[in-house]
This record gives structure tokens, C-alpha cells and sequence, in this order.
């Protein structure tokens, strides 16, 4: 498809392994896609340690966060322009340690690439999921009046509403789809004032970018929506296109693929 040059084409992937998706032909698209900002997620590889240079495709900077642990979570972003100012960052815990957060700052545009815990393992990593809504919260809030731009990216390992996932009401006391974690996301858009990109252009039923390994989930379209791109509220005029890309399968997720009318 390749780039409109008067266009920013952002896409947020998780990868579930980043030498997985590379064996599925992920860098192929990558490159025959041509975005401008590729951000990903559960990369689950110690980066500095990758020195094939199918990882790191020509014409692109790139920076990651690796989590402390060998092979697990893990964030990144591919830009063919030179940010600014790159921040690795959050300044607590499991956001730091887990290899979670990314930014790209150009000019007043920032881009990130975020990867929440998730809390489907036990009411552990249920507990510290919502630390880090707490947390990050804080963040989102002096970020939505800081006078930049944000595009956020990345796995939120929520579903929002009814329509985002497909077996909603017998998944209404699972992770991803509590009723805290909604009230979180509905928080974030309707009191904070960002902006669910996605959903600008696409109201549509049925739009999953997570399929469970198990069973016939991803044959059968049983999915959850739960990678987004949310941006500041002055974006939300600058959305041209959304698209979830599923032609090809380069991991248990899709990648999220927009257009903005927006130059870096």
C-alpha cells in the first residue's frame, strides 16, 4: 500500500515474539507497508542482543524498551524520521522493569507504544494491573493539558464496550472486560477527553484485534478488541483511515493501521 506522502500512517502491532512475527513474514509487509511510525508491543527479546538485520528494516530509526526478565513483554518503535526526544520511561515499577512504554517526540506530536500488564494470570497481576491504570492515569491526565499531541499505541488489554468483544456477557468477571477496567477506559474518554481513534470512522460490530490460541477463536471470528490507538482530542479531526490488517496472521494479534492528516 505504501505511505501517502501528505499522510502520517501510524500502526500499533503486538507481536507475541518478535522473532515469531519475522518468521511469519512480518518485516516483509512491514516494509511493503511503509508506514511512517510502526509501533509494537511484546517483543519478548532482549533487542541489543538481535543483530539480524531483518529486525531492523532500512530506512528506519528504532529504540525499544526490553523488560528485565529474558523473553518477556517488551515495547518498540520503527520511524523513518528522527524523533526529537526519545523517553524509555514511566518512573515506576512493572511500567520500567516490564519493558512497557515508549515515546517519540517530534516537534509537538508525541508517539508511544504501550503495553498494559495483564491481569488473566491471577489477582496478582489482576492487583498490579490496576496499579498501573492508577499510575498511568496521572500521566494521562497532566499529558491531555501538557500542550502536546498524542498518539497512544499499543495493547491496553481491555476490551471497552459490549461491541469489542464477541462473548461478552459470559466474560463480564474475566480480565479485559471487568467492570472496573471499562470504567478506567470510560474515564479516560468521556472525563479526561481522549479519543478512541478506531472508533471515529469505524462503529461497525465485529472489528477484534485479539483471537484466544484456543479452540477455533481466530476461524470462527470469536475475538476481543483490545489494540488501539487513543489520541489527544485535537487528532480526532485529522483521522483519515482505520484499518485492522488481517490478510495476513503474524501473531495472536492484528495490527491497527491509521491514517492522520499530519506531518512530522
Amino acid at each position: 500500500m505504501g505511505s501517502n506522502k501528505d499522510m502520517l500512517k501510524v500502526v500499533s502491532a503486538n507481536l507475541n515474539g518478535i522473532r515469531s512475527a519475522q518468521r511469519k513474514g512480518f518485516f516483509e509487509w512491514f516494509m511493503a507497508e511503509k508506514p511512517d511510525v510502526m509501533c509494537v508491543q511484546e517483543v519478548r527479546a532482549h533487542m541489543n542482543h538481535l543483530k539480524d538485520e531483518h529486525f531492523y528494516p532500512e530506512g528506519y530509526h528504532h529504540y525499544f524498551v526490553d523488560a528485565e526478565k529474558k523473553g518477556y513483554s517488551g515495547v518498540g518503535i520503527y520511524s523513518k524520521k528522527k524523533p526529537d526526544r526519545v523517553i524509555d520511561q514511566l518512573g515506576w515499577g512493572v511500567s520500567d522493569t516490564e519493558g512497557r512504554y515508549i515515546q517519540l517526540d517530534f516537534g509537538k506530536l508525541s508517539i508511544a507504544s504501550i503495553y498494559f500488564p495483564s491481569g488473566t494470570s491471577g489477582e496478582g497481576r489482576q492487583d498490579i494491573k490496576y496499579q498501573f491504570l492508577d499510575h498511568y492515569e496521572k500521566i494521562l491526565r497532566k499529558q491531555r493539558h501538557d500542550g502536546r499531541h498524542y498518539i497512544l499505541c499499543g495493547d491496553w488489554n481491555i476490551a471497552h464496550k459490549e461491541i469489542d468483544l464477541k462473548n461478552w456477557k459470559s466474560n463480564q468477571k474475566n480480565s479485559g472486560f471487568l467492570p472496573e477496567e471499562r470504567a478506567w477506559l470510560d474515564k479516560l474518554f468521556n472525563e479526561i477527553g481522549f479519543v478512541d481513534a478506531f472508533r471515529v470512522l469505524n462503529q461497525e460490530a465485529e472489528q477484534y484485534t485479539w483471537w484466544s490460541q484456543r479452540g477455533q477463536a481466530y476461524a470462527k471470528n470469536v475475538g476481543w478488541r483490545i489494540d488501539y490507538q487513543i489520541v489527544t482530542p485535537e487528532l480526532k479531526e485529522k483521522i483519515r483511515s482505520v484499518h485492522i490488517y488481517k490478510d495476513q496472521k503474524f501473531s495472536d494479534h492484528a495490527p491497527v493501521i491509521i491514517d492522520y492528516d499530519l506531518k512530522i
